[in-house]
């Protein structure tokens, strides 16, 4: 029957086993797989891929992982076959303990895209374990007058394994007082009880030596052993007895050490030493002696060790008492562990997406965890939210496993990387909560475009600059990282296609350096514009543009140019002021201007040399040139004079006029032979016939030159209208009309002599700004002590001063100046 009993276990253990070999891939999403423990290392377990209906090499290409719901993984994955591995042997009652099944839990990540499958492990408990006796020689004493009949409760042999493989039975050595007795008990293993079948006789034997064997239902089947050593007591006639069988006791497992469990009690008929009663623990296995202990005295059952209900929820204890005369009675204490919400919730990260495209669409999956309470039966539901306000959110895929997936979009350049915070909490009570702390970066993408500090530029560039010169930068900041933030800088063609201001400028690509190329001459350009692009180094580049304008500062680099009186004929210019002027008589003017801008171009007269300083002024600001006083018949009919023109830059530059002026009586007398009275004295010719020759002659050629002159003007002013005209912007404070001025004489000449002016807007008549005289220039005798002016001195020997060329860009003056 034994034979037959263990074979029929045998054959619903392997049913079993071939039944927990199958897949469950249903609505779970669960994997389950079965495996025998110690089996070595790199045994087969299953092949994953097929199972996940994937092809071959698809696991190596996702980057196919296991997370381990411990911290322990006893399985390995190989990706290219996907057949899964045991990692290291395993041994079961290590792993799960009393426990069965025993079942290991792991995760099979996958990614791109993310995505986890739950799996499970049975392992299944071999006979590898025997059963033992802890102690192995243990010590009865029974009084010889024990009744028939009378039970002695022996110590539980340990078996590690569990089902068909852990303790069956006991069996007992061949004797003639003794035969065995197997219970059961409601936890924990079967033990043994001795009955008595034989009256004592300790003066006919005082011991009697057994042995007890504790078989398994292992095939083969495996066995331990002990030594009962049994001592016959003297008459003893009664045994203690407890006042109950059984003792029940409820503790919850987060009691303190020395917590009172119960009290036992047993009372003894005798008297003397054998009514003392001591308690003790008896035959109980380790776990109970870590746990509890007794007080030999009162009973009392204290705690001496921690409670875990989840490693054991309850205890069975022996408890003896003993007389003074050496008997015995036996009774239980069944402790029930009672759970309390004293394990936070686990958190376990299996997964993390780091760093995360700040692009990254709505319900992207950011992480993979999963959570687990041991306080399954008193935590209640688990809560997991995020600590803060954060653009995530939990989401639950399956039992006890969530994903953590983006509920806003992201922007990087607001938040760089994110500390997430998620909060597990059960619902106690008293409720426990734990924290995990997932860093998740933001990687950068190129969507902001390069910014101008400036919305425009303004550089300033002195003329007669060196070339190459630094003249100033453009800088943009790009919010980006990386290359996305690395600015390139380049100048833009313009939009009318005249590539000239490439020839002006040039910027350094890396730090928007600009430079000018050539030396600048405010006088050809006062001020250029430009546009400047930056665009930055990302995949899709982004750009902006800025407009720069450059403007020339002025130089004094130009002296003066006299306009009037011209300075590039053969012979002095010669104005006539008849002595009858009277003091403040206007008798020219001197027009200058200069080529340069702002104070360079503020112009002042000075007389720098005369014939008499007495006789003229010069007005410091307008170059009028008038009579200080009344002439005089001693004044010399011919007087000189030097006319500094000089500017207001640092430093200042000036140039100077030379003009005759001649002291006539009228004019209409000739004047065709007049020399200089410093070098060759008058003369007067007494005869009347030579006096009347000369006048006829003057007569004639004034005549025809007048008319000659007249015709050339006319035709000048059709053909060359522009040629009479100064430019505007050198006379900001003049407009010239032609305008003819007849001025009379008061001596004997009455013939009228036409003057072409200029007058100032907003002056009286007799302020002029420009003189010239409409009538021909009669030569003078040379003057030894002529003063040589700069802009004489500056032309060269060729040159024709009577042409107007050197005043091109300054304004034209007409050719027929005297």
């Amino acid at each position: 029957m034994a034979v037959e009993r263990r074979k029929l276990l045998q054959i619903r253990q392997v049913g079993s086993l071939l039944l927990f070999l199958c897949i469950s891939v249903g609505g779970t999403a669960t994997i389950r797989y079965s495996v025998a423990e110690e089996m070595e290392s790199g045994s087969f377990v299953a092949n994953v891929a097929k199972d996940l209906g994937l092809e071959v090499g698809k696991l190596a290409a996702r980057g196919a992982r296991l997370v381990s719901d411990g911290n322990k993984l006893h399985f390995r994955l190989h990706r290219k076959t996907g057949d899964l591995f045991v990692k290291e042997k395993l041994d079961r009652e290590s792993l799960c303990g009393k426990a069965d099944p025993c079942v290991l839990h792991f995760e099979i990540v996958l990614g791109e895209p993310l995505q986890s499958f739950r799996a499970e492990v049975r392992v299944f408990d071999i006979n590898d374990n025997a059963p033992i006796f802890l102690n192995k020689e243990p010590l009865l004493k029974i009084p010889e007058s024990t009744p028939l009949g009378s039970r002695f409760p022996l110590q539980s042999a340990q078996d590690l394994d569990v089902g068909l493989n852990g303790l069956q039975n006991y069996t007992l050595s061949a004797n003639a007082y003794f035969h065995l007795h197997t219970r059961f008990r409601s936890h924990g293993p079967k033990y043994a009880e001795l009955v008595l079948d034989k009256p004592l006789d300790r003066e006919e034997q005082p011991e009697v030596n057994l042995t007890i064997t504790a078989v398994d239902g292992g095939s083969p089947p495996k066995s331990g052993i002990a030594h009962i050593h049994v001592v016959v007591l003297d008459v003893n006639d009664h045994v203690p007895q407890f006042s109950r069988l059984v003792y029940r006791a409820q503790v919850p497992e987060n009691s303190a050490n020395g917590s009172l469990v119960t009290t036992v009690t047993a009372t003894d008929l005798d008297e003397g030493t054998n009514k003392e009663i001591i308690y003790s623990l008896f035959q109980n296995p380790e776990a109970v002696l870590q746990t509890f202990h007794i007080d030999s005295q009162t009973g009392e059952i204290r705690i001496r060790g921690p409670l875990d209900f989840e490693a054991i929820e309850t205890y069975d204890i022996d408890i003896q008492a003993t007389d003074g005369g050496g008997l015995s009675a036996h009774s239980k204490v069944l402790v029930e562990v009672v759970d309390v919400n004293d394990n936070p919730p686990e958190v376990t990260v299996s997964s993390v997406s780091s760093p995360l495209p700040e692009d990254s669409p709505l319900q992207t999956v950011v992480a993979l965890f999963t959570i687990r309470d041991r306080d399954i039966r008193v935590g209640g539901k688990i809560i997991c939210f995020l600590r803060g306000d954060l653009p995530f959110a939990v989401k639950p895929t399956f039992r006890n496993s969530y994903s953590l997936v983006t509920d806003k979009s992201l922007d990087r350049e607001e938040v760089s990387g994110y500390n997430i915070t998620l909060v597990a909490m059960d619902t106690g009570p008293p409720n426990l909560s734990t924290e995990t702390v997932i860093e998740v970066l933001i990687a950068d993408i190129n969507d902001n475009p390069p910014v101008f500090q400036e919305n425009s530029y303004i550089l300033t560039v002195r003329e007669n600059n060196s070339p190459a010169v630094f003249i100033g930068k453009v800088h943009a900041e790009d919010l980006d990282l990386g290359e996305n933030a690395q600015v390139t800088y380049s100048l833009l063609p313009p939009q009318s296609g005249d590539l000239s201001v490439f020839a002006y400028i040039s910027i350094n690509s890396d730090n928007g350096k600009l430079y000018a190329l050539r030396t600048m001459d405010y006088e050809a350009i006062q001020d250029f514009q430009f546009v400047v692009r930056a665009i930055d180094g990302g995949f899709l580049s982004l750009s902006s543009q800025v407009t720069v304008r450059v403007v020339v500062l002025d130089d004094n680099d130009n002296r003066p140019m006299i306009l009037y009186p011209l300075q590039n004929g053969t012979l002095p210019c010669n104005d006539l002021v008849p002595r009858s002027a009277e003091a403040g008589y206007l008798v020219t003017k001197v027009v200058a201007v200069d080529g340069d801008s702002g104070q360079n171009s503020w112009l002042s007269y000075h007389l720098l040399k005369a014939t008499d300083l007495s006789l003229f002024s010069v007005q410091r600001q307008n170059g009028e040139i008038r009579t200080l006083r009344q002439i005089s018949e001693r004044d010399p009919m011919m007087q000189k004079l030097v006319i500094l023109v000089q500017d207001h830059g640092q430093p200042s530059l000036s140039t100077t006029a030379s003009l005759n002026i001649l002291l006539v009586d009228g004019f209409s007398e000739p004047y065709l032979q007049f020399q200089d009275p410093s070098k060759h004295p008058r003369k007067v010719n007494p005869s009347t016939k030579y006096l009347v020759i000369s006048l006829a002659v003057l007569s004639f050629i004034f005549l025809f030159s007048v008319t000659v002159i007249f015709i050339i003007h006319i035709y000048q002013k059709i053909k060359y209208k522009e040629k009479f005209t100064v430019q505007e912007h050198f006379y900001d404070d003049c407009n010239f009309p032609n305008n003819l001025v007849q001025v009379r004489g008061n001596g004997p000449l009455s013939q009228p002599c036409s003057y072409e002016m200029c007058s100032a807007s907003g002056t009286g008549n007799s302020e002029f700004r420009f003189l010239k005289r409409f009538m021909p220039n009669f030569p003078f005798p040379q003057d030894t002590g002529e003063v040589k002016t700069e802009a004489d001195a500056s032309l060269p020997p060729d040159s024709d001063r009577n042409s107007s060329q050197g005043l091109e860009g300054h304004g034209r003056v007409s050719d027929d100046y005297m």
